[in-house]
């Protein structure tokens, strides 16, 4: 019998999956761009950037919230916030980084049961890209 994962390694290797899926979901042929600065680089080296930070989990798996960054935005330049913002109301709509903060500061409480749904859920999409 396998033994149960802690709540923060289950949450590890969803962040885990989560990353690849956002970076792969962006990519043609492997090759995705920066959201902020659009650098195009293979999706392995570039990273999964959040607009409201991951502390929030009302957002932290959040497809919209997260988008594809290279490390000089998303680590360098502490997500280029301004830009991201400006970037998803191009994209999304006009009120999409403001219905991002307020959804951000609702209070939300995974079951381990929930995020090894989103795991298994998540691990299915990035199968199918193979």
């Amino acid at each position: 019998m396998a033994k149960k994962l802690t709540r923060s390694k289950l949450v590890k290797k969803l962040d885990a999956i989560f990353s690849i899926y956002i970076r792969r979901k962006n990519a043609i042929d492997d090759i995705a761009i920066c959201f902020t600065c659009g650098k195009h680089d293979h999706y392995k080296r570039l990273q999964n950037g959040h607009f409201q930070s991951r502390k929030h989990y009302a957002t932290r798996w959040d497809e919209i919230n997260c988008q594809v960054q290279c490390a000089g935005c998303n680590v360098f330049k502490y997500g280029e916030q301004y830009v991201f913002s400006k970037n998803l109301n191009k994209k999304y709509g006009s009120h999409t980084s403001n219905r991002l903060y307020k959804k951000s500061q609702q209070i939300v409480k995974y079951t381990n049961y929930e995020i090894e749904d989103l795991i298994n859920k998540y691990q299915s999409f990035v199968n199918l890209m193979d």
